[in-house]
């Protein structure tokens, strides 16, 4: 997992330039899944999560394919995610409308690195780096917690669990999370779908495939 660092909320008023929607969503996507078939998620019971906790905190190595949406009030986009997640290396391909592209984002070691058609940019952080090439943060380390439903360890939260005790709600960073489906992966539930929320700013992340 990658190492919780002070994070910038500053949004730019460039936003909505194509190079800043592509950019923006890699850097936003910076953290691990897994997944297999989807499967029923009425056939979660009570007490499963707390049971599972340990489980999916140790869950640190995992491969994620899906797409992710990015509305603000000026435009809505998408675009396919392929996401590796190490302990200590991550990189993340995403391909679409984003920027018309494809972006490669990875971090290892303390480096990170973003490459677009622009070029290739690097930073010690990928929130220094965000500031750097948009003039604006989004708070990345976090994000490897909170695709598998928990919270960062850098900041106090809220969280609001379900009728069985799976998380529902989670605001954390300035950030609300609504949890909004569920999958079994290997034997552990973990969220489907995903919809992040800062002010005007609206991601959802739907999960079409979970690899260890």
């Amino acid at each position: 997992m990658l190492t919780a660092l002070p994070t910038a909320k500053r949004f730019s008023s460039t936003l909505h330039t194509p190079r800043l929607w592509l950019a923006g969503a890699a850097l936003l996507f910076l953290a691990g899944c897994a997944s297999q078939a989807p499967v029923d998620d009425g056939s979660r019971q009570s007490g499963q999560w707390e049971r599972q906790q340990a489980q999916v905190e140790a869950f640190d190595t995992w491969t994620l394919t899906g797409k992710a949406g990015l509305r603000t009030p000026q435009e809505n986009q998408s675009a396919n995610l392929d996401w590796n997640q190490h302990p200590h290396y991550f990189r993340m391909l995403i391909s679409g409308p984003f920027g018309g592209g494809r972006s490669v984002l990875e971090g290892r070691e303390g480096r990170f690195s973003l490459t677009t058609s622009d070029g290739r940019f690097e930073a010690e952080t990928p929130e220094a780096l965000m500031e750097e090439q948009l003039g604006w943060s989004l708070p990345v380390s976090a994000m490897p917690d909170w695709v598998r439903g928990l919270p960062g360890d850098h900041a106090s939260f809220q969280l609001e669990t379900d009728e069985l005790g799976f998380p529902r709600n989670l605001q954390q960073d300035g950030w609300e999370i609504d949890y909004r489906d569920w999958e079994e992966v290997e034997g552990m539930w973990l969220p489907r779908r995903l919809v992040m929320n800062y002010d005007d700013v609206r991601i959802t992340l739907v999960v079409n495939q979970w690899r260890s």
